[in-house]
């Protein structure tokens, strides 16, 4: 079934803040848990990371209410990103097919800035992200299973 949640950067400290988010709602991180950017294979034509970066959040999640999922991850400059307020939040969509997931990408990508394409990931999500026009950041991830 499609869904909605708020993805939310932080500045190094995404674990201190989910920890905090977990004592004021409860209940557990969506499993695995906690995914650090050392988890993820090597970026090709990057320099490796060093050791205090692999080990910042690359993904977390907490339901909080009304099955509404918080999401989030470090950014960082060594990594090219850069942490400003009102860059931090983006709204994740995750229609049920590649289909509707390439729609809502082009819509909303329209006249706005596409800063990943949408594009199978090493997750198994067909993801991309972009800011449309009016200056909204997007995320789509789209979990479905590529035909056989």
């Amino acid at each position: 079934m499609a869904k909605v949640s708020t993805y939310l950067n932080f500045e190094r400290n995404t674990e201190e803040a989910f920890n905090f988010y977990r004592g004021v709602f409860g209940g557990e991180f969506v499993a695995p848990g906690i995914m650090r950017m050392g988890d993820a294979p090597p970026l090709k034509n990057a320099p490796p990371l060093s050791e205090e970066d692999r080990q910042l959040v690359m993904h977390m999640a907490l339901p909080i209410l009304g099955g509404h999922v918080l999401m989030g991850t470090d950014v960082a400059e060594s990594m090219g990103f850069r942490h400003n307020p009102g860059n931090n939040v983006h709204i994740n969509l995750e229609p049920d097919t590649r289909a509707e997931a390439a729609k809502l990408f082009d819509a909303l990508s329209e006249g706005g800035t596409v800063s990943m394409p949408l594009q199978d990931t090493f997750l198994g999500a067909y993801f991309g992200i972009c800011t449309d026009r009016f200056g909204v950041q997007w995320m789509i991830n789209c979990v479905e299973e590529m035909p056989a």
